[in-house]
């Protein structure tokens, strides 16, 4: 079916809505200090966005710090008896980063990249894991050399990268995990499902592959297996999928500790889900942490073996709600029996998930208020791209118009770490909102940024 017809929605299904409220904001989806004042327009950390949009213009990524040290603090005291590694794919900054080491949470990162800005900051060495399923030699060196705490091994080839570097590293025996795909199919789009057979990710549990990885670090003793890691996706919001993959872990774990084996950790990787609307109903962390805890618990109890050293790595959950993206609006064109389209001074290039991943988000007239019905409408971006949507279906007051700011939130997890320069398009800043006071953590890219890196 062509992309345009798929994404069709028949306008009797969304009929005009009452008068809009734009003074509530949906629970769960918006950041912790966000509000609406009497006249509509929405605050962040004590701040009005209007002011926020004036003073560093839009689009801009608003980053609320606040929020984002609350939620570090919940994950770990709900998780107390787990290690709690903060995934930095979701968004890594200096200021994410000191936040996340300041909250008691570990790191987790994914290339040499990442990891350079954990260096930057001083983030300790022994708690950083560094995942990647096709790590070079020069990024192992990097986690060698940075005295990197666990290293998430994917495949044979990498164990050998590992192994051949150790002469150049006299005294240091890494610690690993084998990363298992455990044939876990999470209920989450099929792009950011990472744990069934058909992926690039992991030893194969099915095929015997993951046994036979275990057997040959044990054997060889070069480097110091710690234990066994899954990830089975993102985005999920229910607890079976993970029930599912511990046990698989547990059950392949058992096989060598009754060997005498230790194994004495179990990282079962991160992808908990955040609210996008008011539809999705996320699991608590606290109710998470209580799910994974008894299910581990009991399933070792039936295999009769010690319960391990529990792991998880968070990164859009803690840091997806702490951020909102601000638009201009520049266009409007309604479709008579269709839906109006919105189109803002952005799009795929600060947020590309809504095209890649089909995702959902919602959207709020954010500098003004009105008595106007809302209306079905489509927030699209500037691009020369039919799938520039940021907001694929969602309601605007019908009096929506050029010069409105919108904001979108559940925007801080993803958007900046994939942002690009399509149609060289300068990427926006990001700004960090606290306590009525507004910083840049990260600067908006200009074209002269963009034509530095063309040596043509």
């Amino acid at each position: 079916m062509p992309h345009d017809q798929r994404n069709a929605v028949p306008a009797q299904e969304f009929p005009t809505s009452p008068a809009a409220d734009l003074l509530s904001l949906s629970s769960g989806i918006w950041p912790t200090t966000a509000a609406a004042d009497e006249n509509g327009t929405l605050t962040i950390g004590g701040i009005p966005v209007t002011e926020i949009a004036e003073r560093h213009g839009t689009p801009v990524y608003v980053f609320d710090e606040t929020d984002f040290r609350k939620r570090c603090d919940r994950f770990r005291k709900a998780f107390e008896d787990f290690d709690v590694y903060y995934a930095g794919k979701a968004f890594l900054s200096r200021t994410t980063a000191r936040l996340a080491e300041a909250a008691g949470l570990s790191l987790d990162v994914c290339t040499e990249g990442e990891l350079a800005f954990a260096e930057a900051v001083g983030f300790p060495g022994d708690r950083i894991l560094m995942h990647g399923n096709n790590k070079s030699t020069q990024e192992l060196a990097a986690a060698l050399d940075y005295g990197v705490g666990r290293i998430v091994v994917d495949s044979f080839a990498e164990l050998d990268r590992l192994r051949d570097l150790l002469p150049r590293f006299p005294g240091v025996r890494p610690q690993v995990l084998l990363r298992v795909t455990v044939g876990v199919h999470a209920d989450t789009h099929d792009y950011i499902a990472t744990a069934h057979e058909d992926q690039k990710f992991g030893f194969s549990l099915v095929s015997g592959e993951a046994a036979a990885a275990v057997r040959r670090v044990l054997d060889d003793g070069l480097v110091e297996l710690r234990g066994l890691h899954s990830h089975i996706g993102s985005q999920i919001l229910g607890t079976a999928g993970f029930e599912a993959a511990a046990k698989r872990l547990l059950e392949l774990r058992a096989q060598f500790v009754r060997e005498g084996a230790q194994l004495p950790e179990l990282d079962l990787g991160g992808g908990f889900g955040i609210a996008y609307s008011p539809e999705d109903e996320p699991t608590e962390p606290e109710d998470m942490a209580d799910i994974l805890r008894t299910v581990v618990a009991k399933e070792c109890a039936v295999l009769g073996v010690d319960v391990p050293r529990l792991a998880i790595e968070p990164g859009r959950a803690i840091v997806g709600p702490s951020g909102v993206t601000l638009y201009t609006v520049g266009t409007v064109k309604h479709r008579e029996g269709i839906r109006t389209f919105v189109a803002v001074d952005g799009g795929m290039s600060d947020n590309v998930r809504t095209a890649l991943y089909d995702a959902t988000y919602s959207v709020r007239l954010a500098g003004r208020t009105s008595d106007a019905p809302l209306r079905l409408s489509r927030v699209v971006g500037k691009h020369c791209d039919a799938g520039d949507v940021v907001v694929r279906d969602d309601h605007l007051p019908a009096d929506v118009r050029v010069g409105d700011l919108l904001a979108v939130p559940g925007t801080g997890a993803y958007c900046r770490s994939l942002a690009h320069n399509y149609n060289q398009v300068p990427r926006p800043p990001v700004v960090a909102v606290a306590d009525g006071e507004t910083r840049v953590i990260v600067r908006r890219e200009t074209i002269d940024d963009l034509l530095r890196l063309d040596e043509g």
